[in-house]
């Protein structure tokens, strides 16, 4: 079939038997391409039958359409003259003028994640805000902070207070990195690029997310300046060949300072928020072999759509003389999602490991599992020798400057922040994430001040109180 297709036509073509969407005005077969999809048949059956621009787009990098061409089968283009049914709109809701209040007004990480759930889609805030299972763990990364009190010393000249740092040997402005974080482009058009130009005029790094909304080369493309550069976040897929030519790709820029190799969701956890949104309405016909009254195998949100593919047969012995040899020589490889001290020692002790995120994924995989901060002092207790060998990070919880002093005060080289950079990205775009960043730099400064510190060399375990902290430790058998 050719020519106009209306929109009732394509909405009869909704099953696994006759799966068409429409995808910028041209209607699309996808029905042999179910099986083949990396996000699974359920992601396109939702949208079967309806037009499927809006969420393709988003979720999406440009140039994925054209690469998976072969794949698909055109039915011909939309009849601009049908009637287009009625969806939830997946894009940011639309503010009017002044609708938003002032990014001036916005004072911390609070405000800004008050107002990104007034301004994206619902679809948006369930994958963002969402974790597993009770969010134990996603509330715990940022109430243990209040476990750690801060010791200032006085009769100390801080007229000046320096916050400026180092990644990798990458120079920074302020110990915060912005933690890898998908789907940027749920939040403001400007995406992760839009994340990328804030870092830039902030001093900051940005760890790229594997399932950005955008692709690595277009996020990269608009340098601050010609000495900014990025991270990349990996998932080592399946097929190892598929992220063997994601890596030469990433590195063909020249902008790529580093790999942070993700280990903390070998599979996704449970996000129920994501998944209610997602399968809000997603009732599937005996034919299409997801209905019926058989109950589900599994519940599908976004987050376990991106997770399509990701190998969990990762290894010490196999995975890292893997990874060395598809980089740059002498290319930092980082560790995220380390949350135990016997895996700092078993990093520590590495040839090829420069250093460790301490992170429990924002607690979105395990729910119950340790806070990283909890982590950093257990390393510190019980492994002191791996800040000697490797730079440690931590991610997860950080909302306030004095969390960041606190988790560098226990030795942690920088911290890193995901959901505040999403939430102020939101309705300001790069200037929302600017504002951000400059918050945390002066709360952190204010901090120093306070306590007594003129520069990050200044701070250590002697600054801080940990009792609460400790009373909370892991006590192994040594």
């Amino acid at each position: 079939m050719t020519g106009l297709i209306s929109f009732e036509e394509v909405s009869k073509h909704k099953s696994a038997d006759s799966c068409w969407v429409v995808i910028r005005d041209t209607v699309y077969d996808v029905t042999s391409f179910l099986s083949k999809h990396p996000g699974g048949a359920r992601a396109i059956l939702r949208l079967a039958g309806k037009d499927a621009t809006e969420e393709f787009e988003l979720i999406h990098p440009d140039g994925t359409l054209k690469d998976n061409m072969s794949k698909l089968t055109i039915v011909g283009q939309i009849d601009p003259a049908s009637a287009k049914p009625q969806q939830e709109p997946t894009q940011p809701k639309s503010a009017g003028s002044g609708a938003l209040p002032a990014l001036e007004a916005q004072l911390n990480i609070d405000d800004f994640e008050k107002t990104a759930k007034q301004t994206v889609s619902s679809k948006a805030w369930a994958y963002y805000y969402s974790a597993s299972d009770d969010l134990v763990s996603k509330v715990l990364n940022n109430t243990i902070y209040s476990k750690v009190l801060l010791r200032p010393r006085v009769f100390v000249d801080v007229t000046k207070c320096d916050t400026s740092s180092s990644i990798q040997g990458y120079k920074t402005n302020l110990p915060v990195f912005v933690s890898p974080a998908a789907m940027a482009r749920l939040a403001h058009d400007s995406g992760e690029r839009g994340i990328a130009q804030a870092c830039g005029r902030q001093g900051a790094l940005q760890m790229i997310s594997n399932n950005a909304s955008m692709k690595f080369e277009d996020i990269v493309a608009s340098p601050v300046d010609e000495g900014q550069k990025f991270m990349f976040q990996l998932y080592v897929q399946n097929d190892r060949a598929v992220s063997e030519q994601q890596l030469k790709r990433v590195f063909g820029t020249g902008r790529c300072a580093g790999i942070v190799l993700t280990l903390d969701a070998p599979t996704p956890g449970k996000r129920e928020a994501d998944e209610r949104i997602k399968n809000d309405g997603a009732t599937f016909s005996e034919s299409s072999g997801l209905g019926g009254n058989k109950p589900p195998s599994s519940s599908e949100g976004l987050g376990k759509s991106l997770f399509a593919g990701t190998a969990a047969d990762l290894t010490w012995k196999t995975t890292l003389p893997w990874l060395v040899k598809q980089v740059p020589r002498n290319t930092p490889i980082i560790l995220k999602g380390v949350q135990a001290f016997e895996d700092a020692l078993l990093a520590a002790e590495h040839p090829y490991v420069t250093g460790i995120i301490l992170s429990n994924h924002g607690g979105r995989a395990m729910d119950s599992s340790q806070p990283p901060l909890l982590v950093l002092q257990e390393i510190r207790t019980y492994a002191p020798e791996v800040f000697d060998k490797l730079e440690v990070y931590v991610d997860g919880g950080i909302r306030r400057g004095t969390d960041v002093v606190k988790a560098l005060c226990l030795g942690a080289k920088q911290v890193g922040i995901g959901r505040a950079a999403l939430y102020s990205l939101a309705g300001y775009g790069s200037q929302g994430v600017e504002r951000v960043l400059q918050i945390l730099r002066e709360e952190i400064e204010t901090t120093m001040r306070l306590l007594g510190a003129r520069s990050i060399d200044d701070l250590g375990p002697h600054c801080i109180n940990t009792r609460q902290l400790d009373a909370m430790l892991y006590q192994p058998k040594l």
